[in-house]
């Protein structure tokens, strides 16, 4: 694997810093060895995220990063609109000039820019436009999918970046620890730079066939691993009004079962304070009228809450829905008996 560090100054641990996030929590196909984000200089990265010590460095500088060991700068934002920031600028041509590849998933294209093309030409470096590998994606859509024998469990959400990737990872994970097969289906940008090789990208995809292209990547998961389960990675949130995903997941994907991740402390849709969050009563009736299947689970994103507040939220909410709520963090081993179950 490459050797990569991780460009998130500034919104590392945060929901826009979710590639990075993502790519620090697990990674097949870049060995992350350190995060530039200068506010959390010296830190350990695995620490600043999720409490505990994972041995990546956050550093302040590409030279920092270099000395390390990193041949690939990755950049770990996610922003509105998914721009470069302005700031990020000096950090891409410090990393081009030293040498270093370049790997973006922002739909503004670094290979498209005069100024770096110019650098990593200069360089002999390699800029990698995730999205930009999915624009020629024309898969039609063909019923096939109903050829799938794997269970499929959609992990679908009340918002967008709110952890739906990292469940499934993790649900993945432990399904394949406990001798099951399965495989996770990405649709997204940083499932494909952590190494899942059964993704697209539907962000990237002309709209009409983006349901194809999900039905495709599926389908090839099952001809070619026959797996036990997928797990179906969601992207924004079905009643969300700016990012209204999971209408193509269900439709295209048909989900046998679905886990619906949700945050308690969060009121309003990230970035958008004018809307608030629709009540999860409401999600779950929606999701389980569009897709005829049951949300058998809600994992829990436990942002700004206290270990009581878990538990209390824990206890609530399976009294209301008569479901297993869990932390996928610290508890994904004991729901995968739920899952093995449908």
């Amino acid at each position: 694997m490459e050797k990569a560090v991780i460009l998130s100054e500034g919104c590392f641990a945060t929901t826009y810093g979710k590639t990075a996030n993502g790519l620090v929590r697990y990674s097949k196909r870049y060995e992350i060895v350190s995060v530039i984000d200068s506010r959390y200089y010296g830190m350990d990265a695995g620490y600043v995220l999720m409490g505990r010590q994972d041995g990546i460095r956050i550093v302040s500088t590409v030279q920092e990063a270099k000395n390390l060991g990193a041949t690939t700068m990755i950049v770990g934002v996610a922003t509105d609109g998914g721009y470069l920031p302005v700031e990020y600028r000096k950090f891409v041509s410090d990393a081009i000039e030293s040498g270093m590849n370049i790997v973006s998933g922002l739909h503004q294209y670094i290979s498209n820019d005069r100024e770096f093309s110019r650098m990593a030409q200069k360089n002999h470096v390699q800029i990698t436009d995730v999205r930009k590998m999915f624009n020629g994606y024309e898969y039609s859509f063909t019923g096939k999918i109903e050829e799938v024998k794997s269970k499929k469990i959609a992990v679908l959400g009340t918002d967008s970046a709110i952890g739906k990737r990292t469940t499934a990872v993790y649900l993945n994970d432990a399904m394949n620890r406990q001798g099951k097969s399965s495989e996770l289906i990405g649709t997204g940008q940083t499932s494909w730079m952590q190494g899942f090789p059964y993704t697209v990208v539907m962000d990237s995809i002309i709209n009409d066939f983006v349901a194809g292209s999900l039905e495709y990547i599926t389908y090839r998961a099952w001809q070619e691993k026959h797996p036990q389960y997928m797990f179906l990675e969601g992207q924004g949130s079905i009643l969300h009004p700016a990012y209204p995903g999971g209408f193509e997941i269900i439709g295209a994907m048909r989900p046998d079962a679905i886990m619906l991740q949700h945050a308690p402390k969060r009121k309003y849709y990230d970035g958008f304070p004018e809307f608030p969050i629709e009540p999860l009563d409401k999600y779950i009736k929606v999701l389980e009228l569009v897709s005829s299947k049951k949300v058998i689970a809600i994992s829990l994103n436990t942002e700004n809450m206290e270990s009581y507040e878990i538990d209390n939220e824990k206890v609530k909410l399976e009294r209301q829905y008569g479901i297993p709520v869990f932390d996928p963090l610290q508890e994904f081993e004991s729901i995968t008996g739920v899952i093995s179950d449908l």
